[in-house]
């Protein structure tokens, strides 16, 4: 069997962000995954992410990859829940890991990934066609999600909350972590922090059940 991690990196959909990219696939080698870095197109207007990084996983597929992940943080966050949540059934990851993600785009906030996605004048059913709490559905793959309570750039009451409720009430196999403070929104693996150490750890077990 080969198994396979898919990392996106955040960066609001206008860049990507070095440290939650290849330190994070490394990490997940030393768990005995294969884990590659998807460097998808920024401040493109969907469906074009989604589209780069749909290619990528059929090219896993085709490569003979049999037990398929994908792991994003913040706008990352928001492009692997679309992954596994927009996508057909054959198409999709097998799971999926959110990292302080980007999840509605009818909220508020995270302003600039809408913007950079579907722009600052999208129709209200277009901004719900991309937030991932309406995307869920009884056969969606598991999620591993957490957050911090302090993210004041994506907070988790607009974010990760909604998703959370909106898996729990299909009945959708995941983890939600929320913890007390994280002290800035983007800090990736975060090694040597309580937060850091604890996400990683219960990564760690969770991807084992897998």
């Amino acid at each position: 069997m080969t198994r396979e991690i898919l990392v996106l990196p955040g960066g609001g959909y206008s860049g990507l962000a070095d440290h939650e990219g290849e330190p994070v696939a490394e990490w997940l080698r030393g768990l005995g995954w294969d884990a590659r870095v998807v460097r998808y197109p920024v401040k493109t207007r969907h469906p074009g992410p989604l589209d780069a990084v749909r290619a990528e996983l059929a090219a896993s597929r085709a490569a003979g990859v049999t037990q398929l992940g994908i792991i994003g943080f913040s706008a990352g966050g928001h492009l692997a829940g679309h992954a596994a949540l927009a996508l057909p059934a054959a198409e999709r990851p097998d799971f999926a890991m959110l990292c302080y993600p980007v999840v509605s785009m009818v909220t508020p906030t995270h302003a600039g990934s809408r913007e950079q996605l579907i722009g600052d004048r999208a129709w209200p059913w277009t901004r719900r066609a991309v937030s991932l709490e309406f995307l869920v559905r009884l056969d969606s793959p598991p999620m591993f999600i957490w957050s911090t309570g302090d993210d004041a750039t994506v907070p988790v009451v607009q974010h990760s909350y909604r998703l959370g409720g909106a898996l729990a009430a299909a009945g959708v196999d995941h983890d939600l972590h929320i913890f007390d403070n994280g002290g800035v929104h983007g800090i990736g693996l975060a090694p040597g922090t309580v937060t850091g150490d604890a996400w990683t750890r219960l990564a760690a077990e969770w991807l084992a059940k897998r």
